[in-house]
């Protein structure tokens, strides 16, 4: 049965989005660019794998994490990668894959430290920290995996930011308090984002992605993640200010049925839907999408 309980974010999210629309724009259209540029590397699409983690145990492939590595880099897109294994990560980069690892919010820190340390070591292009799985649904700290986790300080944020060594990411921003906090602690981007529905009644990312652009400026990398489905979607997130935005469960049909060939199709399929949409509103390129082609049903 269709889940209706009235908190559900996800179903906010989708609701959200849908509701808005886009205006058209025919004349003086140019062939539109969707190459994103982001921590010195350039794209072919501003379409990122949302940060998964063990895919492997839902049944989606039997090497999941490693074939969507090797999907994403096939699409020349950007790779978020969750929780894993050491080996499964320096499997994941050898694939050539520009990844950048989410790290949980263990409440030992030498784990987070470790973690960070070893993804700068075996290649990655940045680290962040996922802070939205401080709390459990209960009131406690959260435990993932085994793994005891809480909530982390700002100082704590600047502290990781700075023992990185790369540019640091913060996954789980649903505020522009938050926004303003990661950038005080050195944080070069952010993932707008309430973990598919971590939380009943969360904001839909695309709903205060404006805000919290407008908060922050135009230096610091914002993607855009939750309830990311179509190229329809990102071009919605790229409207509001979104740097790019990253695809999760909509992709993952595609990866069980193609594997990393799958993954690489869904990819480019909506990154051609997001270009016939920029083609059809005179985008010239994803960091001109003019925010007043947005309309609110």
């Amino acid at each position: 049965m269709e889940n209706t309980r009235p908190g559900d974010s996800s179903r906010i999210t989708r609701e959200y989005t849908d509701s808005l629309l886009i205006e058209m724009r025919q004349l003086d259209a140019v062939m539109p660019s969707t190459r994103m540029e982001l921590f010195g590397r350039t794209f072919d699409t501003p379409i990122a794998t949302a940060a998964f983690s063990h895919l492997s145990n839902f049944g989606y492939h039997k090497d999941g994490m490693v074939e969507l590595a090797k999907g994403a880099q096939m699409a020349n897109a950007l790779n978020f990668v969750g929780m894993g294994p050491e080996e499964e990560l320096e499997r994941i980069v050898d694939t050539g894959v520009a990844a950048i690892k989410i790290v949980k919010p263990y409440a030992d820190n030498e784990i987070i430290l470790r973690k960070l340390e070893h993804a700068k070591r075996v290649g990655a292009i940045a680290v962040g920290m996922d802070i939205d799985h401080a709390f459990g649904s209960e009131g406690e700290f959260d435990v993932v995996l085994g793994e005891p986790m809480c909530p982390k300080t700002t100082e704590e944020i600047r502290m990781f930011a700075s023992a990185a060594g790369l540019p640091f990411v913060v996954k789980g921003v649903l505020s522009v308090t938050d926004a303003l906090k990661c950038v005080e602690a050195g944080a070069k981007g952010i993932i707008v984002s309430h973990h598919h529905g971590i939380m009943d009644y969360a904001v839909p990312p695309l709903m205060i992605l404006p805000e919290i652009v407008k908060a922050i400026g135009p230096d610091i990398a914002v993607f855009a993640d939750s309830g990311i489905a179509t190229g329809y979607d990102v071009f919605k997130a790229l409207a509001l200010g979104a740097t790019g935005a990253c695809a999760g469960t909509a992709m993952l049909n595609s990866l069980k049925e193609g594997g990393k060939e799958g993954a690489c199709e869904w990819i480019r399929r909506q990154t051609g839907v997001l270009k016939s949409i920029m083609g059809r509103t005179a985008s010239p390129d994803i960091r001109h999408i003019d925010a007043s082609l947005i309309w609110r049903r």
